[in-house]
């Protein structure tokens, strides 16, 4: 977990994050990897909710330092016209803002996109809310579960015969902040050739229907409604998890030729003719059959074994990896970098997941900790608008900032 650099290939680019929780956060914290100035404005007192969101390490959280290492915070009543005038002095100092209220909310106070437009033309305003910004469930609001049950996740994922499941992680959310990052600098990308801003919307439940893979088009086409199968793959076979004798493992086997390795592996090469399993339909017809013949071969074997074999010869396997694995896998850890250890004044060493961004050049920062609430008031609002310490005084006094 040596490795601390970060890239600076978004040096020079200025983003105002208000967003909360993880969707928004985590588009600001891949901004802020690569390189980008964020910095979080949070509610005076009392921040963002995952502050005091578990895993906590010295009482501080570490859900919060994930999501918003890299940042700077400050702070702004904007309940207050005090403190939207604040915003609006400052906004223009930026090129990128996020937001995560209900639709309506930043409208309410003067502070959406077509108020903010006419002080900043170029700005690249970016949107993360439950159903978006248009339609008639626009004012419902919205959360990771929401996300994947209306856009259709939970209604695949489980078992046959099983509940509707949400995945472990919050995917919905990781996702809908995935899509605001691509959105925001393909805007920031026009914005350049342009010099006009633009409003990016983007959804939870759109994100995450928009990575169903090909079910819709599934019941589009036969007019079935997908069922939930567990770990196997409608479009090919085996494409599953088989348990071995001592743990699960996976093999993802998409065409014919690495078939045809499975069964030399197995030692079944006589079923190459077999009609049940010349095609991958034929496959997929006949899944039940394979499942049964790889497990009973398995069930005298360690799963390392049978996944060293099968890549052995070419063909896509693993074992199903856990936290505590991934966390001391050398490929993982060592050369990819997704562990890695930041300093942080309250805390000491933590660990955090690392960037997924590998650029082969522009590496020379290096990760932060995610600032104490407001660390950063003073210095910018001295910094941009000038202000001293007389007036930053009256303003805390009143509680704007």
């Amino acid at each position: 977990m040596a490795d601390k650099n970060v890239s600076t290939i978004l040096t020079g680019l200025k983003v105002l994050d208000m967003t909360r929780v993880i969707a928004g956060p985590y588009c600001g914290m891949m901004l802020a990897d690569m390189g980008a100035e964020v910095v979080k404005l949070e509610v005076p007192g009392r921040g963002d909710d995952s502050r005091y969101y578990p895993p906590f390490q010295k009482g501080e959280s570490l859900l919060y330092q994930l999501f918003n290492r890299n940042k700077k915070s400050i702070t702004i009543n904007l309940k207050t016209e005090k403190g939207r005038a604040i915003f609006k002095e400052i906004l223009p100092h930026f090129d990128i803002l996020l937001e995560n209220f209900r639709p309506g909310v930043m409208e309410k106070m003067g502070l959406g996109y077509k108020d903010l437009e006419k002080i900043h033309p170029g700005l690249i305003y970016g949107a993360v809310s439950g159903f978006g910004h248009t339609g008639p469930y626009s004012q419902l609001p919205g959360y990771d579960i929401i996300g994947q049950a209306v856009g259709g996740l939970m209604s695949t994922t489980g078992w046959p015969g099983g509940e509707p499941t949400r995945t472990g992680p919050a995917m919905a959310d990781i996702l809908s902040g995935l899509n605001l990052t691509i959105g925001i600098l393909s805007a920031y990308i026009r914005r350049q050739q342009t010099g006009r801003g633009d409003k990016v919307d983007i959804a939870l439940v759109d994100s995450v229907v928009s990575a169903l893979d090909f079910l819709p088009q599934w019941y589009f086409t036969t007019g079935k409604v997908p069922e939930r199968k567990g770990n196997m793959y409608d479009a090919a076979y085996p494409y599953d998890t088989f348990k071995a004798e001592d743990q699960t493992f996976v093999i993802a086997c998409g065409n014919d030729k690495l078939f045809h390795i499975v069964l030399n592996v197995l030692g079944r090469t006589d079923l190459l003719d077999d009609p049940r399993f010349q095609t991958n339909e034929s496959r997929l017809n006949h899944h039940d059959i394979i499942k049964q013949l790889i497990e009973e071969w398995a069930s005298d074997k360690k799963a390392d074994d049978i996944v060293r074999m099968l890549t052995d010869h070419g063909c896509p396997a693993c074992v199903v990896f856990d936290i505590e694995r991934i966390a001391h896998d050398p490929h993982i850890v060592g050369d990819r970098h997704m562990f890695v250890e930041v300093e942080s004044p309250k805390i000491g060493t933590m660990h955090l997941t690392g960037s997924v961004f590998k650029f082969t050049n522009g590496h020379t920062g290096e990760y932060t900790a995610a600032p104490e609430l407001g660390e950063n008031t003073q210095e910018y609002l001295k910094n941009l608008l000038n202000y001293d310490d007389t007036k930053l005084k009256q303003l805390e006094k009143d509680h704007i900032i």
